[in-house]
């Protein structure tokens, strides 16, 4: 997902110490002798860089109060026992209840927090059945009066973001019972896809309706049906330069047949039988299933995704369509579901679809999901340079989630992103969050080559630049020898280094000091490496997807390729679903079995390394201009994969800064593709722990 994104050329270390002590600072305010502050709660001072106008007293707040844990060390403890291999506890879990129980916020917080909201004037909600949180919703006064704090509008990247201007406060009354408030400061969250082209389409949709289908978008052609396949001979080869011919065209989309073959999964034994996948995406498409189905119908008519399969938790309203692209989050619903389906052919899927893209609402979508009976989350959405300027109440809030899911069995994954380190996008180098938690599997990218035998031909960190050759009517650039435009880095899996979160000890022997000391010189510790491991995510090798799309000719179910880490961890879900079944029981928390199983078993996962020679790993790609149809013509572009060369950030002003990419794909542990990618021995290692 891509978060706001913060205008400022603030690639410095010295920037990353700033904020992080202004953030500290504001956390430490004193509050009023009869008010206690809730310490995280406000926004780091860089988030907070450009105002951009006071809050109406009048306009509604819809807001989490996050309930105290009764035992959060204890919590922290037993996830970490019941998940590592070797432990007097391994996989004996908790049922949700048990948790609850143990380690839990009390009914009495749960009762002392409705009354004070009740009593502050606010619209009290659901409550989780979990206890972790309590909804409300009331007037931005009631808001400010409650918790003792101003709200402002700030720019963030275009968008017009409600931040509280200090630290929030709670009477003392309620320190016991509360910890936090997710929502008060809005976070706003964008699906992972690769292409950021499905703009909804054009059409006035009422404030509480799903938002209608998006604008269409078809893939051009000359594109192969499986890699090296087709090659470019139109064109003059020194248009290519430094890059050697042959020049192969990209992917038209694999099929599942393809993906399957390739990673060696989800046919024979294993195939997800009796067990559940979760995924969680903003909005519900009301097409979902009958475009699953259909696309199932042609693509892989073996493996049909029954009605009896799937289940569909609806939000019970939807909000700020607008503000959160509503109907651009329904190819992320295609992808993950045909996607995880695809590798899991005989699982049952739980989709649920939050009321908006906001984190307060995906949060408590995600709750619902955890406690669902599903035994894998997949999550394609989080917030870019989370890790850094996330409030840590939202972290903290979102962790006692995944908690419950580590303790009571859940495996929860969540897509790196697809800003590689981000600094081409912000400026800065900071990890994603919530993938930068310690207590979630971080799946990355690479680029799968998969052969005419439907077999994994070669495979790279997904790490792609994009050099625009020409723009045609045809779909050659005839006689020329000089590209349109210069190679530039595009897109590649997400990673980085934590700034909150200490190196976690399934990580201490595996991961290259050099990595995690990354951070040392301002946390003064080990940090929290991530991604955790990888999947296929680059679009150039992407995966065909259907879903119901409106063109210029009428509204209609429609295919084209798809890619990011979006596809990676619905990819990852279904593979852990047929070890889930291999195993006989849910694998729960994966990243300590995963670093266990890397070093007792390395064959068991794909060790991804640069090419032998960059200058022969590039694609050509060829794009309608107008994204449906070649009335307006082509687009050519070369797409280098596992680009490791330089990436540029401007802001506004024109200021400008140039340095080489940081994530990269080396022998072992790698800061691009984690622990590498799956074998076809994976699945059988991974359900032995």
């Amino acid at each position: 997902m891509r978060a706001a994104r913060l205008w400022a050329l603030t690639g410095s270390l010295g920037l990353v110490a700033s904020v992080m002590a202004a953030s500290s600072a504001s956390a430490s305010v004193k509050p009023l002798p009869t008010r206690t502050a809730l310490q995280g709660s406000m926004a780091p001072a860089a988030a907070r860089a450009h105002p951009d106008g006071a809050v109406s007293a009048r306009s509604q707040v819809s807001f989490d109060l996050v309930l105290k844990l009764r035992d959060a060390a204890g919590a922290k403890a037993f996830a970490t026992a019941v998940s590592t291999p070797g432990s007097a506890s391994f996989h004996h879990y908790m049922s949700d209840a048990q948790w609850m129980n143990r380690f839990g916020p009390t009914q009495a917080a749960v009762s002392k927090a409705e009354a004070w909201l009740r009593g502050q004037g606010f619209s009290v909600g659901s409550v989780a059945k979990d206890r972790l949180f309590v909804s409300a919703q009331g007037s931005a006064r009631a808001v400010e009066h409650a918790f003792g704090a101003q709200l402002g509008y700030y720019k963030v990247n275009g968008a017009r973001i409600r931040l509280a201007k200090n630290t929030l406060t709670i009477p003392r009354s309620l320190a016991g019972a509360v910890t936090g408030a997710i929502g008060v400061n809005q976070d706003m969250a964008t699906n992972d896809l690769a292409q950021q082209l499905h703009a909804p389409a054009k059409a006035t949709v009422k404030a509480s309706q799903e938002p209608g289908p998006p604008a269409g978008f078809r893939n051009s052609k000359p594109c192969a049906s499986y890699w090296g396949q087709l090659t470019d001979t139109k064109d003059n080869p020194a248009l290519y330069a430094p890059y050697t011919p042959p020049a192969s065209y990209d992917i038209c989309g694999y099929s599942p047949a393809q993906l399957r073959g390739a990673y060696s999964v989800g046919s024979g034994k294993a195939t997800g039988k009796g067990v559940s996948i979760a995924i969680v995406d903003a909005y519900d498409s009301p097409t979902l299933l009958a475009d699953t189905q259909h696309y199932f119908q042609v693509n892989d008519p073996s493996h049909p995704l029954t009605t009896a399969q799937f289940t569909n938790v609806e939000p019970s309203k939807v909000q700020n369509q607008t503000t959160c692209g509503g109907s651009g989050w329904y190819p992320e619903q295609a992808l993950d579901v045909e996607s995880s389906h695809s590798m899991a052919p005989d699982a049952n899927i739980m989709f649920f679809g939050a009321k908006d893209c906001f984190d307060n609402n995906l949060m408590a979508a995600l709750n619902s999901a955890v406690t669902s009976g599903a035994s894998v989350v997949s999550d394609s959405w989080g917030d870019d340079l989370g890790d850094l300027l996330a409030d840590a109440a939202t972290r903290n809030a979102f962790d006692n989630v995944f908690l419950l899911a580590d303790g009571s069995g859940v495996s929860v994954l969540y897509s790196s992103g697809d800003d590689g380190d981000n600094f081409a996008d912000f400026g800065l180098t900071a990890a994603n969050f919530p993938p930068s938690s310690p207590y979630v599997t971080a799946v990355g990218g690479t680029t799968l080559e998969v052969g005419a035998d439907n077999n994994d031909a070669a495979q790279y960190g997904w790490s792609t630049a994009k050099q625009v050759l020409c723009e045609v009517k045809g779909t050659s650039c005839g006689k020329s020898t000089t590209p349109a435009g210069p190679l530039g880095y595009n897109s590649g899996g997400g990673g980085g280094v934590s700034y909150n979160y200490p190196e976690p000890a399934y990580q201490d022997s595996v991961v290259p000091s050099a990595l995690a000391d990354r951070n040392a010189n301002v946390t003064g510790i080990a940090n929290r490496v991530e991604p955790d491991i990888s999947m296929d995510a680059d679009a150039q090798s992407g995966f065909l997807i259907g879903l119901t799309q409106t063109f210029s000719n009428g509204t209609y179910y429609s295919q084209f390729k798809e890619g990011g880490t979006s596809l990676a961890s619905p990819l990852l879900a279904g593979v852990i679903a047929d070890a889930d079944q291999a195993a006989g029981a849910p694998l729960g928390f994966l990243n300590p079995s995963l670093y266990k199983a890397y070093a007792a078993t390395p064959s068991a996962f794909n060790d991804i390394t640069a090419p032998a020679n960059p200058d022969s790993a590039y694609v050509i790609r060829v794009d309608y201009a107008n994204t449906q149809n070649g009335t307006d013509g082509h687009i050519m572009s070369l797409r280098a994969i596992n680009y490791a060369g330089p990436e540029t950030f401007c802001d506004p002003t024109g200021n400008c800064e140039t340095r080489d990419v940081t994530l990269n794909s080396t022998p072992g542990y790698d800061s691009l593709t984690g622990l590498g990618s799956i074998s076809s021995t994976f699945v059988k290692a991974l359900s032995k722990f």
